[in-house]
């Protein structure tokens, strides 16, 4: 009797014993499974990133690299692979364009803008327009919002419309809405048709992303003004009655008149694409904001 008492004491322990086992595989079965499936999310994204999206090249150890002092004039870096583009003809490229810069925006009016003939023509003399100082009016009336510049009388005396800013809501709200670095991974992919187009324009030698960041330099220089601007009524339009803003260049004034909170927007996203370009933050302005000195009766 107790023999059989002992017997039957070391089944059960023995099957308490595969049930404990039993237990524990099935929780560590779970755990298992959940690090197999991150080492394959990992993978994937290693693939993604360091394999599909810059084919051609393998990944290269970065090696640390000296910050950069305001002493020395840094030239942008080339700071990822880009993938060559398929071989195509500056005067035939609008489709490319227009197919690339849905990576940059899914805002529905860019396909209207885009919907222009000579894409990269036309940036590139803006660009330039704008590196001098001058209007790039003539080469991007595709965006130039409806209606005039609206003006309000008091007395004697002319003042920009607040109210009349609105007008170019739309435009800001597209360019605020671009992905800086998609935006600079995009410039990178076509800059041999840019740089194709600037020698054109009668650039030869010169570098079009050193006059894309002038460009973008002369906007950041723009003020954001806070007050009312007070203007003088001439023959054919307006000037500006305090000097420093009527002594602006013509694409600054083309800024200004978007009113404080737009040019605000704007400098903003033009300094995140030139800082995702690799320019030097020392080399872009700081925001200015300015009073005008006149302010009327």
């Amino acid at each position: 009797m107790l023999d059989d008492e002992k017997e039957l004491a070391e089944k059960n322990i023995h099957e308490n014993n595969i049930e404990e086992e039993q237990t524990e595989e099935k929780k560590h079965v779970p755990q298992t499974v959940l690090v197999f499936f991150l080492v394959l999310v990992i993978g994937a994204a290693l693939y993604y990133f360091l394999i599909y999206k810059k084919p051609g090249k393998a990944a290269q150890p970065v090696e640390p690299q000296p910050a950069a002092t305001t002493e020395q004039e840094t030239a942008p870096s080339e700071q990822a692979a880009v993938p060559q583009l398929p071989p195509v003809e500056l005067d035939k490229s609008d489709d490319l364009v227009r197919q690339l810069a849905k990576e940059v925006s899914s805002h529905p009016r860019i396909p209207i803008w885009l919907k222009s003939e000579h894409l990269i023509r036309r940036f590139v003399a803006a660009v330039d327009n704008i590196a001098n100082g001058l209007s790039p009016r003539p080469h991007i009336d595709f965006f130039i919002p409806a209606g005039d510049f609206e003006v309000i009388k008091k007395g004697n005396v002319y003042y920009a419309d607040p109210d009349g800013y609105g007008r170019y809501n739309p435009v800001v709200d597209v360019v605020v809405s671009l992905d800086s670095k998609q935006c600079a991974y995009l410039f990178r992919q076509l800059k041999p048709l840019f740089q194709e187009a600037y020698r054109d324009l009668g650039y030869p030698d010169q570098d079009f992303q050193d006059t894309f960041l002038r460009a973008i330099v002369e906007l950041l220089k723009t003020p954001v003004v806070e007050g009312a601007v007070l203007l003088e009524k001439t023959v054919v339009s307006y000037v500006m009655v305090d000097d420093e803003l009527e002594n602006l260049s013509e694409a600054q004034k083309h800024l200004l008149r978007m009113g404080p909170e737009n040019v605000g927007a704007l400098q903003a996203k033009l300094r995140e694409i030139a800082l995702a370009l690799g320019f030097q933050e020392y080399r872009l302005p700081q925001p200015r904001f300015y009073t005008p000195q006149t302010q009327g009766n």
